[in-house]
């Protein structure tokens, strides 16, 4: 499932060519995705101008002008398509559920084969208290993650740090691949009792979790299944792993010796694959 640096690459691809431009038609091309489609959808966003497009955690939020804001999950393997130039469009896709047309002539489609995706329209005053995201926790990216919210957020819970991360309660976005690789470059084990990443633990967590995120939304997010960039693009960051779906590999700056370690492990936490390295994850 995409995280947050895959929804963040796919709205950095959205804004230049939906914000600030009216929705020239928008149609649905089936009534419903993972859930149905608010009635009259398509009417609805028909007319409006896109004000702003901004992430919480990993939703899409397209505001418009009447109030309105589109909220977007891409689920397992939903993405969005952006054609331009009318002479070089294809005829709309079987699995293109959503498409946008602005009244610049550009052309943005919703795709999704799997449909887990979903989308929903809400009143913007409503956002916080809106039942996808009243419940999310800071967004890791922003000043009101720091070392001391997180070791906050962590004091007194028994579960695995692993766990807990996985929480969006806890931090927003993060999923199964950015929490492997955040621990590994934090030098903690994804077995550690979450309310032990206090102090130094928590600042080190911190700058990992920053640096992991930032560094995939530079290469354009993980594609290891279904994510495309809104050029239809694959993501780079899959290439840069260093634990994830790595096991029996040595890890990065590793000197230890494979055939006696074993290299990266392979556990399972809560029904999830956890890759981690134990000789340098405490």
């Amino acid at each position: 499932m995409p995280e947050l640096p895959e929804v963040e690459t796919v709205r950095r691809g959205l804004v230049p060519v939906l914000e600030g431009h009216r929705i020239a038609r928008a149609q649905a091309m089936r009534p419903d995705l993972r859930f149905p489609l608010p009635d009259g959808f398509g009417q609805r966003l028909t007319g409006r101008t896109v004000t702003t497009i901004s992430r919480r955690a990993k939703y899409l939020l397209i505001g418009l002008d009447d109030g309105t804001t589109l909220i977007s999950h891409l689920g397992m393997s939903g993405s969005y398509r952006i054609y331009e130039d009318s002479k070089q469009m294809p005829p709309p896709a079987t699995h293109d559920h959503i498409i946008i047309r602005t009244d610049a002539g550009a052309e943005i489609r919703y795709h999704d084969p799997r449909r887990f995706g979903f989308m929903d329209l809400a009143n913007a005053g409503e956002l916080e208290s809106h039942a996808l995201l009243k419940d999310i926790g800071p967004e890791p990216l922003s000043d009101d993650f720091d070392a001391e919210a997180l070791a906050a957020a962590l004091k007194g819970r028994k579960a695995p740090i692993k766990a807990a991360l996985l929480d969006q309660k806890v931090v927003a976005g993060l999923g199964n691949i950015y929490v492997c690789e955040a621990l590994f470059r934090a030098g903690l084990s994804p077995k550690r009792k979450a309310s032990t990443v206090q102090g130094a633990r928590s600042r080190r967590l911190v700058s990992a979790i920053r640096q992991v995120l930032n560094d995939a939304i530079a290469a354009g997010g993980s594609s290891i299944s279904d994510h495309r960039q809104t050029d239809g693009e694959l993501g780079y960051f899959q290439h840069s792993f260093a634990v994830y779906g790595c096991q029996g590999k040595a890890c990065p700056g590793c000197d230890c010796k494979v055939e006696k370690t074993g290299g990266v492990r392979r556990i399972v936490q809560s029904g999830r694959s956890t890759f981690y390295c134990p000789t340098r994850q405490r």
